[in-house]
């Protein structure tokens, strides 16, 4: 990652892609794991993804499956986040996964697969992760904390057909998403 520029590896552009409509719970699509990808095909992709993320308020990452395509790609960005300690700008990552994870913890998480309810999901605070760059197919590990690696394990399910709902403890653990006027 070049932080000045706030580009992925490999310095891949992502502009230009189109807003696609977001697929929302019980869609199919999201309870089915994702296929692997050929990181090189799946730029166009990869910009409609980034494209949709950016106009969606309070959105910080989405996968491929929550626009109706079950491909292995996803996009984090938790640039400026409250909650944001470590940052590596945008990540862009096809056929992820989790290399080592530790340091665990509860915390509150949302999705616009599931627009109207947030809930408490235990996830690692401490995690690597490997994947390849869409665009170049470069092979990289990412190792972040706290919202970054809730973020990356949250899209990571996605891929592997999980909502964040099959991740809580129970029905005590799921809330009403809070509107703010």
């Amino acid at each position: 990652m070049n932080p000045a520029s706030q580009q992925p590896v490999g310095e891949i552009r992502y502009d230009g892609g189109r807003v696609r409509p977001v697929v929302r719970a019980p869609a199919a699509v999201l309870s089915a794991p994702a296929e692997p990808v050929d990181p090189t095909a799946v730029v166009d992709l990869a910009a409609d993804l980034v494209a949709t993320m950016r106009v969606s308020p309070g959105c910080v990452g989405l996968a491929a499956v929550q626009i109706g395509v079950p491909a292995h790609v996803f996009v984090v960005d938790v640039t400026g986040h409250p909650k944001t300690r470590t940052c590596h700008g945008l990540i862009v990552l096809c056929n992820a996964t989790v290399v080592a994870a530790s340091q665990w913890k509860v915390g509150r998480e949302g999705c616009m697969s599931v627009p109207d309810l947030t809930g408490d999901v235990r996830r690692a605070g401490r995690l690597t992760v490997a994947g390849e760059v869409a665009g170049t197919g470069e092979r990289v590990e990412i190792t972040t904390d706290a919202f970054e690696a809730r973020a990356l394990q949250h899209e990571i399910d996605h891929c592997g057909g999980l909502l964040f709902l099959d991740r809580v403890a129970g029905a005590h653990a799921v809330y009403q998403r809070k509107v703010y006027l």
